[in-house]
């Protein structure tokens, strides 16, 4: 069964050109593991304003199944890269989401 996910990713201070950065690099990796990024968005917001406790990056990631994205989220690229996470990502929220309508 097809799983869609929303991502919700949320920088440590002062460090949201690593976190994208870091995201650049490991969703490179969901298509080999047969899924697409949907959409990545980013919160609008001047250098400096305050952040609000809003989000810093949305992302719609869709993979084929369970299976692929354990294979993902084991990726021995992307788990190589664990350390940068931590640095980049305060906080990651994932919401299992299905499509609405026909937009």
């Amino acid at each position: 069964m097809p799983v869609t996910l929303c991502v919700l990713l949320w920088e440590t201070e002062g460090n949201g050109d690593l976190l994208a950065e870091y995201e650049d690099a490991v969703l490179a990796l969901v298509p080999e593991h047969g899924g697409t990024v949907r959409e990545r968005v980013r919160r609008a917001a001047a250098p400096g304003e305050p952040r609000g406790g809003d989000p810093f990056e949305v992302q719609i990631i869709g993979l084929p199944d369970d299976a692929a994205l354990a294979s993902y989220l084991a990726d021995p690229r992307r788990t190589a890269l664990a350390d940068v996470r931590d640095r980049a990502v305060a906080r990651t929220q994932i919401v299992p989401v299905d499509r609405v309508g026909s937009h």
